[in-house]
C-alpha cells in the first residue's frame, strides 16, 4: 500500500533534521545553530585580536597564515560558516559540506591543541617566543576553544564520519607536507620560523616533525570516528557521504 505524499514528505524532512547516527537535530534552528553562531563568534574574536594587536607577524610574509593555529582557525571558521547556513536553511547539501569540512579541520584542530599545550606545558619558549605570549583567555580562544566546540558539533550534531584509515593518512600527509612547504617558503622571505622549535630542528628534523604530525592528525581521525561510534551508536551497511541521507 502507496504511503500518503505528505506523511513521506515529513518523514524525510525528520530525516533532514537528524541522522539517524547523531544525537540532536541538525540542520536546525534550534540548538545547532545556536552552537555554530557561538563558534563564529569566538571565531571572529581570535581573528579580531590579530588585527588589535599587531605584532611583526602582520607584516611578515604569509603573515599569521604562518601559523598552523590559524590556518586550522580558517578551516573551523569555514565549517561552522556552513553549519550555520546549513541550519538557517535547513539544506542537506550545506549540511553534507558542513560535515565533510569537519573531517579536515577536526582532527587538524586536536592536533593543534595537542601540540601547543604539549610543548607549552614542557617549555611555553617553544611555540611561542616570550614578547608573542597571550593572556591565558586569549590563549585559550586560539588553541584549545575552537577543538572542543567541533568536537561537540561531531558528536551532537553530526553523522558519522565515512573516511577509513588510509585515505585519513593519506589527506593527514598532504597536509603536513603542503604546510612544511608553506613555512619554508615564509622562511625564505622573512629569515624566521613562526615557531622557535623549528628553528632548533635541522631539515631532517623538520621533516621527521611534520611526518609524525601527520600520523598524530591521521590518528585523531581514527579516534574521533571511535568516540562518536560509542556515543552514538554504529550501524553497519554501505558507505555514505557523510550528511548524505538515503530516501
Amino acid at each position: 500500500m502507496a504511503s500518503h505524499p505528505r506523511s513521506q514528505t515529513s518523514a524525510m524532512g525528520s530525516l533532514i533534521q537528524r541522522h539517524p547516527l547523531q544525537k540532536l537535530h541538525s540542520p536546525s534552528r534550534g540548538a545547532s545553530a545556536l552552537l555554530h553562531s557561538v563558534g563564529l563568534a569566538s571565531f571572529a574574536y581570535s581573528f579580531n585580536w590579530l588585527n588589535t594587536h599587531p605584532n611583526h607577524i602582520n607584516s611578515a610574509y604569509g603573515w599569521h597564515f604562518q601559523y598552523l593555529t590559524i590556518i586550522g582557525l580558517t578551516l573551523a571558521t569555514i565549517t561552522f560558516t556552513l553549519g550555520l547556513l546549513a541550519d538557517l536553511t535547513l539544506s542537506p547539501r550545506l549540511f553534507a559540506a558542513k560535515n565533510i569540512s569537519s573531517m579536515c579541520s577536526a582532527p587538524m584542530e586536536v592536533l593543534v591543541s595537542l601540540l601547543y599545550w604539549g610543548l607549552r606545558a614542557i617549555d611555553p619558549d617553544l611555540v611561542v617566543p616570550k614578547e608573542l605570549q597571550l593572556p591565558l583567555p586569549t590563549d585559550i580562544s586560539f588553541h584549545l576553544t575552537p577543538s572542543a566546540l567541533l568536537l561537540l558539533d561531531l558528536l551532537l550534531f553530526s553523522p558519522p564520519w565515512t573516511i577509513t584509515v588510509l585515505p585519513a593518512i593519506l589527506l593527514s600527509t598532504v597536509i603536513a607536507f603542503l604546510y612544511w612547504f608553506w613555512i619554508e617558503l615564509c622562511y625564505s622571505y622573512n629569515g624566521f620560523y613562526p615557531y622557535p622549535l623549528f628553528a632548533m630542528l635541522n631539515q631532517t628534523q623538520r621533516v621527521g616533525l611534520f611526518g609524525a604530525s601527520a600520523v598524530v592528525m591521521a590518528g585523531n581521525t581514527v579516534v574521533l570516528k571511535w568516540v562518536h561510534w560509542n556515543v552514538n551508536g554504529f550501524k553497519k551497511g554501505g558507505a555514505e557521504m557523510p550528511g548524505r541521507l538515503k530516501g
